[in-house]
This record gives structure tokens, sequence and C-alpha cells, in this order.
């Protein structure tokens, strides 16, 4: 039994979904029939059950990189196979606009817990394209526009430099979020697979542009379609495996 998450193998379902915040965890928890509490030691709360008759499971993974690593390392000595990230980024892309939902191809490891995990040597965190080829298609069918493109994870939400939401800009980074880089390069380096869906909650490039926030209402509809999207995904990819 892992150190922090007090579970057995059998208590998580092969395919996870990860969010930072622990209310996001319940509400999908909500979207599964007979879903029980596998964790809920330092407040990571997880639950495990069923979709379209798949199993599903979902867990808390708090905020930020280093968190995430102590609980996709544990889910790793579980035995998950597939890890999904549902979450919120800030957008920067020229075109993102709030509300849209962003499927991360990659994610470029400004934190600082990648970093070191790679231990100064080169390499871009990817998604599995398997996963993201099935919510194109779920996508399709729900007549939602899914934006493909890279992100940037990093650690400090209130950045003091204003010059750096430029900077990622002009590589052609679409939005910031502070965990996929972390579960993509656990991912890679594991022989896993993972994805990360994340709704634009912002448009982040300080000034005016920091204003455009959408309401809790907006956000949390918002949200429980992006939820619906991925547990659809997911129940294709645990049907097909």
């Amino acid at each position: 039994m892992p150190i922090h998450l007090r579970a057995n193998k059998e208590d998580y379902a092969p395919t996870t979904l990860l969010v930072g915040d622990p209310a996001r965890s319940v509400r999908i928890s909500q979207f599964l029939k007979d879903s029980k509490m596998v964790n809920k030691n330092r407040g990571l709360l997880g639950y495990t059950g069923t979709y379209k008759d798949q199993n599903i499971s979902v867990q808390t993974t708090g905020i930020g990189c280093p968190s995430a690593a102590i609980v996709v390392e544990e889910l790793i000595q579980l035995d998950v196979k597939t890890l999904i990230r549902i979450g919120t980024c800030g957008g920067i892309g020229a075109q993102i606009k709030p509300l849209d939902m962003i499927a991360a191809v990659a994610a470029s490891p400004f934190d600082g817990a990648t970093r070191t995990y790679l231990n100064g040597e080169p390499h871009a965190p990817y998604a599995t394209y398997e996963i993201l080829h099935a919510a194109s298609n779920v996508a399709k069918d729900k007549n939602i526009d899914l934006i493909f493109g890279g992100v940037a994870s990093v650690d400090v939400f209130y950045n003091p430099f204003p010059d750096y939401v430029e900077k990622l800009r002009g590589k052609g980074i679409i939005a910031v979020e502070m965990e996929t880089s972390l579960i993509y390069y656990l991912a890679n380096r594991s022989g896993l697979n993972a994805a990360s869906f994340l709704l634009v909650s912002d448009i982040v490039g300080g000034g005016e542009e920091f204003t455009k926030f959408v309401s809790d209402q907006e956000l949390a509809k918002a949200m429980d379609g992006l939820i619906t999207l991925v547990l659809d995904v997911s129940s294709k990819i645990s049907g097909s495996s």
C-alpha cells in the first residue's frame, strides 16, 4: 500500500482520471455508477465506479507538478495503465477564448519537478495518440470544437514577469497550466497511456487581458461538458483495450 494513496491495486480501475481539485473529483464521481471512495488520505479524494459498463477511477492530484508526481508515482505502483487529466488552464494563444476545450498534444516542462526528473536532459512530454484520436471522434459526434495544441506546465500561478506570456506564445504554446508535463513524462517513462483535456477558465497576458474571467456558473456548466466528453473517451478506450 503506497504512503499517500491508502489503497490496494484492485481499488483503482486501469483508466484513472486525474483532477487537481478534490471537489472536481467528487463531481466526477457523481457521473459514475456505483461509485465508491477508494482514498481520502491527505484530502487526495479518489473514487472508482463504472461509466457505460467500463470501470473508471478519478483521483485528486492537488495543485502543481510536485503534488501530482507523488500521486502519479503511487498510481503506477497500483498498476493504473491510463492517466487522463481533466483541468482548467489559462489561454494564451491568439485565437483561444474563455471556455474553449483543449487537448494537450504535448506539454513543455517549465516546472521544476519534471525538469528534476529529466536531470537536465531534453525531453518533450507527449500524449498518447489513440486517446487523442478517440477524443477527436467523440468531439465531432458531440459537435464540440476541441482544440489540439501544445501547452506549458508552470510552477507559478501569479507570475511576476510581464513578458512571460509573450515568450511562451512566441513558441506556439496556446495555454498554461500546472500538471500536464509531469503526468506525460511519468507516463512516457513507464510506457503508459496519457492525455490531458483542459477548459480555458481565463485569458492570461497581464493588463486588461487578465480580466477575461467567466462566472462560476458558466465554468461549472462547461466543465460538466468536458467531463462528459472525457468519460465518453475513457469508456471507448477502456472498451477497446
